[in-house]
Order: C-alpha cells, then sequence, then structure tokens
C-alpha cells in the first residue's frame, strides 16, 4: 500500500482540534482507503455509514436515533447524498462531554453542497484530498503518474489501454450518476463536450464567451457548468491577481483540469508518444507542475498574474506577508526571461522559482533559483500553508523509502 502519512497527520489534527473533519476531493481518489488506515490508528470503537450502500441510508433513516448513542469515531462516507445531516450534527457534537468524532467524506465541495459551511461553522476542520502525487510515488514514476493521473486505480493499473479505459468510465459514470444525484439539472452529453472543450482550453485564461458560442448555449449556463466541475475537484479556476499599475491586467481566470490523467482521457491520448506530440503537451505538464507544487505550498491564497503587454506569471503564492512566484517550463535549460522580470519588479517577489522537468538545480537570478520538478516540494515546503507539524514532509519521504525497498506496493481506492 503507497502510505500517505502527511495526509493522516492532517486528518489526526483535524480530529484533535475539532469534533468533526470533513475529508473532501474527487470521487475515487483514495477517501475509504485512507479514513480505513485513520480508523485502524483511532484506537476506539468506530462505526462506519456508507451512503452509496442501502442498508447503510435505511439505518440512518432517522439519523437522530442511529448517531445519537454512538461513541468513538463515526465515519460517514459520500456524506454529499444526504446534506440533511449537516444539521443533525450539529446538535450531536454541541452535547456537553461528547464521546464521538465524526468523519465525513465527501466528492463534493462546500460550495456545491450547501449546508455543511452553515450548520457546521466552528465545528469543522477540512482536509482535501487529492490522487497520488510525485512525493508518495517517487520521482522515478514520474512519467507514468503524468501520463495516467494520480487515481489509484488509474496509476496502478497493469498496462495503459486499463488505466484509459478504467479513466473512461470514472468520467461516463461522474456525468451520468454523480452530477444527477447532487441535483444538478444538466444534460450528461452537454457536460462532456463542455468538459472535453475545457481540456482544449487547459492552462489557458477562461473565454465564456467563445465557449458558450461553441455549444450553444449562454453565458450563464457555461460559468454554471464550470461552477459545477470545480465543485467536485474535477477543474481547478486560478484566479488573476491585481495589483496597482499603470498597466492592463488580465481579469479572467485560467483554468486547468486537475488531474493530468483525465486531462488526457478527454484529449483521446492513450500513451506516452501520442502525448509527447500533442499540441497540449506543454499545457499539459505545466498543469500537472502546477498540481505538484500546489501539494506542497498549498493551494489557499494562490493565483496567476498577467498583462496584455505579455509579462506573466504561472503561479503567485501569498504566505505571511511575503510574495513568491513560480514559473514552470518544460525545457532542457530554462533561463531567466524578460517576463519573469517584470514580474520580480511590479510585483516585489521575495523569491522565485522556474520549475522544469530536468534534473539539475541551479540559479539564474539573485532571487530566481531553476528546480527540477521532484525538488520542487523539498524548496517550498518551508512556505507551505498547508495544516500539520513541519516534519510530515520528511517523514512522508522515509516511509515511502521503506515501502519502496519492501515489496511491491498496491493500494485500494474509494
Amino acid at each position: 500500500m503507497i502510505p500517505r502519512p502527511a495526509y493522516l497527520a492532517e486528518v489526526a489534527a483535524a480530529l484533535a482540534a475539532n469534533p468533526v473533519c470533513a475529508l473532501l476531493g474527487p470521487r475515487q481518489c483514495g477517501k475509504t482507503t485512507l479514513a480505513r488506515e485513520v480508523a485502524s490508528r483511532h484506537g476506539r470503537r468506530t462505526h462506519v455509514f456508507d451512503l452509496e450502500v442501502a442498508a447503510d441510508r435505511a439505518r440512518l433513516a432517522e439519523p437522530e436515533l442511529a448517531l445519537g448513542p454512538l461513541e468513538g469515531l463515526v465515519v460517514i462516507d459520500e456524506i454529499q447524498r444526504r446534506p440533511d445531516l449537516f444539521t443533525t450534527l450539529r446538535p450531536l457534537v454541541d452535547r456537553p462531554r461528547a464521546r464521538s468524532r465524526f468523519l465525513l467524506l465527501g466528492s463534493a465541495s462546500p460550495e456545491l453542497v450547501r449546508g455543511v459551511a452553515e450548520s457546521l461553522a466552528g465545528r469543522v476542520g477540512f482536509v482535501d484530498l487529492s490522487g497520488f502525487d510525485l512525493h508518495e510515488v517517487g520521482p522515478e514514476e514520474g512519467r507514468r503518474l503524468w501520463l495516467r493521473g494520480g487515481y489509484p486505480r488509474s496509476f496502478l493499473a497493469r498496462d495503459d489501454p486499463r488505466s484509459l479505459a478504467w479513466r473512461d468510465d470514472l468520467i461516463r459514470t461522474i456525468l451520468e450518476r454523480d452530477v444527477p444525484q447532487l441535483g444538478i439539472r444538466v444534460p450528461a452529453e452537454t457536460l462532456h463536450r463542455f468538459w472535453t472543450m475545457l481540456a482544449h482550453y487547459h492552462a489557458q485564461i477562461w473565454n465564456g464567451a467563445e465557449l458558450a458560442g461553441s455549444l450553444g448555449v449562454t453565458e450563464h449556463s457555461v460559468r454554471r457548468y464550470l461552477d459545477v466541475l470545480v465543485g467536485l475537484y474535477l477543474v481547478r479556476r486560478l484566479q488573476p491577481w491585481h495589483e496597482n499599475l499603470a498597466k492592463r491586467q488580465f481579469k479572467s481566470p485560467k483554468v486547468y483540469v486537475r488531474d493530468s490523467g483525465l486531462l488526457h482521457a478527454l484529449l483521446s491520448v492513450a500513451s506516452g508518444p501520442e502525448l509527447d506530440g500533442h499540441p497540449k503537451c506543454g499545457a499539459s505538464w505545466e498543469g500537472f507542475a502546477m498540481e505538484q507544487v500546489l501539494r506542497a505550498a498549498g493551494a489557499r491564497d494562490c493565483f496567476f498574474w498577467g498583462t496584455h503587454a505579455g509579462a506573466e506569471l504561472d503561479l503567485l503564492l501569498l504566505r505571511r506577508g511575503k510574495r513568491y512566484g513560480v514559473e514552470f517550463k518544460r525545457s532542457d535549460a530554462p533561463t531567466m526571461t524578460r517576463s519573469l522580470h517584470v514580474a520580480l519588479s511590479d510585483l516585489k517577489l521575495d523569491r522565485a522559482w522556474i520549475v522544469y522537468p530536468g534534473s539539475r538545480v541551479y540559479r539564474v537570478h539573485e532571487r530566481v533559483e531553476v528546480v527540477p520538478l521532484d525538488a520542487a516540494a523539498e524548496r517550498l515546503a518551508p512556505i507551505s500553508a498547508r495544516r500539520g507539524p513541519p516534519q510530515t514532509m520528511r517523514r512522508a519521504r522515509r516511509v515511502d523509502s521503506e515501502s519502496r525497498s519492501g515489496g511491491r506496493r498496491s493500494s485500494a481506492s474509494d
């Protein structure tokens, strides 16, 4: 089993500080597997309810009677199917000397499932889970991770065709089953066409009018479709940063398909050679590298910046009153660019990194360092906005090393 100690530490910290922990992430990213490991380490009795199982849904027909007497850790999987449970949990966690903790697993954001933010405000800690990252699988598996993405069953598939078939089935399941279950009335075929078009706009600035014209719907409709995919943790909407400058700056967000494997499935890229020759190869690597960086540095307070004159910064991170910049270059030996010079000056960056797929670390400016992707996490860890102890990443590397030397790895998913 591929260990995920960083996430285990985050969940443990959230449960220690709050009566409720919401473990959120896309379907099939490993939430249930992680919850089982949390339960095995909890040391107290654990009660599990899976809302995709009819028997468990029946057990929660009267949620106050079912959950009220329980002690220890209570795990409720696929909580987005029963948003009314959020209001039920509020009086339970507010009881004096409550002897239970609740771990809620969900495949939709609080913005998409109304109730959690309002009903459990001040009582819930959030942990965002994604698929495997480069740190967890090891840098030697970077090529496979980029092609197949981080979903456990896709990454661990026996070969590339089986991995692609699994991702195609996942896309169909999300569109035909998960979206309607959330009460969202969008035809699956329409949403699939929109998602495919979005894949061709990957790493580009959002142009709702052009997408609306291609789909034959209103601009309001395509914004709604985008909100759905963002809320399901399938698309990242990176907001623009505005500085008080005498320059015209971009005001629309950039859009990225968060998992590179799903991006390649939507683009019908089946193998490494096909990916290398695809027009979106560079944009795909930028999105893949950005997700790896955001795992290390945290996804809060992150933006992109650009001007209509051509200056641009791929990623701007605001951390503890300081500004950091990250550029992504899929080249053998990237150098300092005029665009980065402008960003350093206009945004007053404290430090910047150019992340590339090579192996050498070198400096191109007194405040700019070129670093390989597999070393970026180590460079960015000190500015991390993630919760959890700072030694988490070092402990994760040690466990990964022990796992790789101890035999074949495997993992289940949710």
